[in-house]
């Protein structure tokens, strides 16, 4: 089964770039292809053109969908699994990678009848958190998120849906340090298991 990485971070000198390295390792040693769409490197336009937008409004499926939109629903019908790997930014995923949502889950695509968009055996979210699991399960944020990402966006788009959070990675916090190598490995076996 491919999978479909979509990549979303501003930094190479991230720490989930790091985690995205981790889970590229994994899957490499389990004999999995894959692809990535590092949506920063390839400057994604994640703004919806008025021309996208009256598409999407007005349920016009046979208005065209841009061709930078379409390479990545054709990526996506060629996987067998779509793994978003992001930061935490403001309890929801990077501008750019909402942008992507936007538009790339186009009508008559990933949503409205006769959707042309396989469902797909997995969906994964793997995340860097800033807060700890305790805070983000303390204030209800972690099922925020959950709720976004796998009950909205992923939805029943595929079969068995998953959020891996690996948390505490802010700058300041002492457990960055400690859980660094426990977090690169889980990140691996996420991508070994896939």
């Amino acid at each position: 089964m491919q999978a479909f990485i979509v990549y979303a971070h501003p930094s190479e000198n991230s720490f989930t770039r790091q985690i995205r390295d981790s889970f590229i390792m994994g899957l490499e040693s389990s004999g999995r292809r894959y692809i990535v769409s590092d949506l920063y490197k390839m400057q994604f336009k994640t703004d919806m053109s008025e021309a996208e937008y009256l598409r999407e409004a007005c349920y016009r499926r046979d208005a065209p969908v841009p061709d930078d939109v379409a390479a990545e629903q054709a990526k996506i019908n060629s996987s067998g699994a779509i793994v978003f790997i992001y930061p935490v930014f403001w309890s929801d995923v990077p501008a750019k990678l909402a942008g992507w949502f936007d538009r790339v889950w186009t009508y008559g695509f990933a949503y409205g009848e006769n959707r042309t968009m396989k469902q797909l055996e997995k969906g994964l979210c793997l995340c860097s958190a800033g807060n700890t699991m305790e805070y983000l399960h303390k204030t209800g944020l972690l099922e925020s998120m959950q709720r976004v990402m796998l009950k909205d966006r992923l939805f029943d788009r595929a079969k068995v849906k998953e959020m891996i959070v690996l948390d505490g990675t802010s700058r300041e916090l002492e457990s960055r340090k400690a859980n660094w190598d426990s977090h690169l490995r889980r990140a691996f076996e996420a991508g070994a298991a896939l």
